[in-house]
């Protein structure tokens, strides 16, 4: 049997290995105040569209459902009130779709993730789709500064019958401000299981070390925001095909593919504001083909 090792269990070798030794005489995340935050939604499906189950958020998370008037739910938006992520953070959000939900989850800014000592953030996102639901996971971007240390896990669980829309991104530092991300870490981890199966697994590492070989053809060239977009749903031969001929008109460096009806989209840009564009209209573009419901562009993406 095939044991796969979880992105945590990966993600704490990884800090063991490279995380660098810290004098008793020098300050360190761990000596500080750090956040430990959690939120947590279970939504399912109704004669009146979607309904709240159950909603649990721990300080310095926030979660809220903008809505109007009697209309049902149709977006949930995740807010840090501190700000930012900083190291030896502990960020967790779960978001469960039962039968017959239909949902978006955004985030009400660019996450922003600052220098840390020595201890890397950890940022977990849970997201489970049982069978008739659609659920969009749908965040804007993380930013990450010079000498950040994040590890982010994206964990999936899907059903047959179930659909699914999930994009995280990282932009490396703010070109309108003339930085440059030359050190730090961040590990950025993807599992997806469908009924019970792992399907696909992804991990995306870059330490101190190979920060300084970044520009390289090989790897991120010049390119600072970088995205991945997976979907899970029916028919994913046509879908595959149409989101090809949505990404050749798209204005970044972009392609996708399919792994055990899975269809995972990667992106890279130049600059930020290119990225955005981009996925706003991939974004824009799939909705007619997807149909009425989560799919589609956050209205926190348009504030």
């Amino acid at each position: 049997m095939f044991d796969p090792t979880s992105a945590l269990d990966f993600a704490d070798e990884l800090t063991l290995s490279c995380t660098p030794d810290v004098s008793k005489d020098r300050p360190s995340d761990r000596d500080l105040q750090r956040a430990d935050g959690c939120g947590r939604i279970i939504l399912s499906g109704s004669e009146n569209g979607t309904r709240i189950e159950d909603v649990f958020e721990r300080s310095p998370t926030r979660i809220m459902f903008p809505r109007t008037g009697s209309r049902p739910v149709e977006e949930a938006v995740i807010i840090n009130t501190g700000g930012g992520v900083a190291g030896g953070d502990r960020l967790e959000c779960s978001v469960t779709a039962l039968p017959g939900a239909s949902i978006a989850v955004t985030s009400q800014a660019a996450e922003k993730v600052y220098a840390a000592l020595d201890d890397p953030a950890r940022v977990t996102t849970r997201l489970k789709a049982r069978e008739s639901a659609r659920l969009a996971w749908l965040p804007q971007e993380t930013i990450v500064f010079n000498g950040a240390r994040i590890h982010r896990t994206t964990e999936i669980e899907l059903f047959s019958g179930a659909e699914l829309l999930a994009l995280e991104w990282l932009v490396l530092g703010r070109a309108a401000h003339g930085e440059v991300v030359v050190s730090g870490s961040v590990l950025d981890g993807w599992r997806v299981k469908k009924d019970g199966r792992l399907i696909w697994a992804d991990t995306f590492w870059i330490s101190d070390e190979i920060f300084v070989h970044l520009k390289r053809k090989a790897l991120l060239s010049d390119f600072k925001s970088i995205a991945t977009l997976v979907y899970f749903g029916p028919d994913p031969d046509r879908r595959l095909e149409l989101l090809r001929e949505i990404l050749s008109s798209l204005g970044c460096d972009c392609a996708a593919t399919s792994v055990a009806g899975l269809i995972v989209a990667r992106f890279a840009a130049k600059q930020s504001s290119d990225l955005k564009l981009a996925l706003r209209s991939l974004l824009q573009q799939v909705e007619p083909e997807l149909g009425s419901g989560p799919f589609r562009v956050p209205k926190m993406w348009l504030c």
